[in-house]
């Protein structure tokens, strides 16, 4: 039995949470290029915070530290098949 007062795409989906506060992180590195790959999709582009999970502080965190990685040349800004 559904519930009528829950969408249906939200049933059996789990809660999204900060994996930056929940593990007590507080510098994101911009250095660490595979830590970063995690919030990029394929083609290269920062993956949004409702996809993520990642909170509003974080979030801004995790796209400067993509971008300076970008600009030394650790990460490309834009590929066909980055993963």
């Amino acid at each position: 039995m559904t519930l009528m007062n829950e969408p249906i795409n939200r049933i059996g989906a789990r809660k999204k949470y900060c994996r930056f506060k929940k593990n007590g992180i507080k510098y994101i590195d911009y250095k660490d290029a595979n830590f970063l790959l995690k919030f990029v999709n394929d083609q290269g582009k920062i993956l949004p915070r409702r996809l993520t999970g990642t909170s509003l502080k974080f979030q801004k965190k995790v796209a400067q530290a993509v971008k300076r990685a970008r600009h030394l040349a650790l990460m490309p800004y834009v590929t066909d098949s980055l993963k």
